[in-house]
């Protein structure tokens, strides 16, 4: 029996360790926000990893977005390095979930496994693709003790609120130096056949429309900021959606909706402040003299961020243009650029032959349409060599009932593992 064949029974054989390893996972509520448990899961996978032989750090993102004494962002970093020298494989996991919302039927922090799938919040995003990494990790160890070169496993803290206390902070810091890691592996959840090569970019920014404050009884003494809004979001429906639907992109993204540009209006508020649930009064009759609306821009490979803050300025000087004591100020609150990793780079080529290994067909590449840590490996740590790669179907993340397939974790472990040796000369 070859190496390959080798490893990929050997995982096989490991499916209970591995589905109770994301049980375990599932049941420490990582919620973010606030950021609860960070440390619990952090020293709970040091104990696991140091059993394995990595040496561990425990890497508190102080000072970093989001953290404080009471959240603190906690992130762990292991390492194992083989017997003589050689590139070094990262494999990067967030230990953040979302909140749960509500219809599940299932306990969100259970880790219940029913029909061949363990069930809980995290479980696809990304708690069984961090398990499916430690398993390929541990196994190829075994099997290969003399490769060369080193393997790293990190759980980083908020990807999902940004990675500034988790990737981008640890990228600052050295840790996604391409002198210490040569390839990365992020194990989101985007189908055990499908290779993410990389993301669209987002412009985060909010608006605001301003106005004259005056009684309720007569609004024509003061000036509505709220009716200015409504004249900014005709103008958008009139002549920016549709110019966005025009606009496509090369990049394989999914799903095909995504293909173009696309802006979500995240939320919109005018006038006074909401109370506090207990209270049991009217509100004051004011015409508001503010109105906020904060605007997601995801934007293809082939826009600029100059053009695409232009597109929504532009519309606010076309209504500026046409309605008498129109005023308005834009606050940009988040950027990043698409990313795309070359289908010739090393970590790509070693996961599609390790895919078409598992699968016997070809690994298929994607693009995704929202952001995730690689956007920090790329631009803080200027290593380009990095995909996304792991079980789970994209589509259960941030949903009731959210599970991951159990034969899905096996598999991907097996490509991880497979990738490994070809990475790293295992045999």
């Amino acid at each position: 029996m070859g190496i390959a064949d080798r490893l990929k029974a050997e995982i096989a054989a490991r499916e209970d360790d591995l589905v109770a390893l994301t049980q375990e996972l599932i049941r420490i509520p990582t919620l973010n926000p606030p950021g609860r448990e960070y440390r619990t899961i952090c020293d709970y996978l040091d104990r696991r990893l140091l059993r394995s032989g990595f040496h561990t750090e425990l890497i508190r993102a102080k000072g970093a977005l989001g953290d404080s004494d009471k959240y603190p962002r906690w992130n762990i970093v292991a390492r194992r390095e083989g017997k003589a020298p050689g590139q070094c494989v990262h494999f990067n996991s967030h230990i953040d979930v979302v909140e749960t919302g509500h219809g599940w039927t299932v306990d969100p922090f259970g880790g219940e496994v029913k029909d061949g799938k363990v069930y809980g919040r995290g479980a696809c995003d990304m708690k069984g693709g961090l398990a499916a990494s430690i398993i390929a990790a541990e196994v190829f160890i075994e099997l290969c003790p003399d490769y060369a070169g080193a393997i790293e496993i990190s759980g980083t803290a908020d990807e999902e609120s940004g990675g500034f206390g988790g990737v981008a902070y640890l990228a600052e810091k050295g840790y996604f130096s391409p002198d210490r890691v040569q390839h990365v592996i992020i194990p989101e959840p985007l189908n055990k056949d499908r290779i993410c090569l990389g993301h669209r970019g987002v412009w985060w920014a909010e608006v605001e429309t301003k106005g004259e404050i005056a009684h309720g009884s007569m609004p024509f003494l003061g000036d509505c900021a709220v009716r200015h809004m409504g004249a900014v979001l005709q103008e958008m429906e009139t002549s920016l959606f549709p110019a966005l639907a025009e606009k496509r992109t090369e990049m394989p993204v999914v799903p095909e909706g995504a293909r173009q540009s696309t802006l979500n209006i995240n939320s919109i508020h005018g006038g006074e402040p909401e109370q506090e649930e207990d209270y049991s009064g009217m509100p004051s009759p004011c015409v508001p003299d503010r109105c906020r609306m904060v605007i997601d821009r995801r934007f293809l490979i082939e826009e600029d961020i100059e053009e695409v803050q232009a597109e929504i300025r532009a519309v606010l000087e076309r209504v500026r243009d046409g309605r008498p004591g129109f005023d308005y100020e834009i606050t940009e609150l988040f950027r990043v650029l698409p990313t795309m990793t070359e289908r010739e780079a090393p970590v790509v080529t070693s996961v599609a032959g390790a895919v078409n290994e598992v699968f016997g067909r070809e690994a298929t590449y994607v693009v995704s349409p929202g952001t995730y840590d690689q956007k920090h490996i790329d631009r803080i740590g200027r290593l380009k060599n990095c995909i996304a790669y792991g079980p789970g179907i994209l589509d259960l993340a941030h949903k009731p009932d959210e599970y991951v397939g159990i034969e899905d974790m096996v598999q991907s472990a097996q490509v991880m593992a497979l990738a490994l040796n070809d990475l790293l000369g295992g045999a």
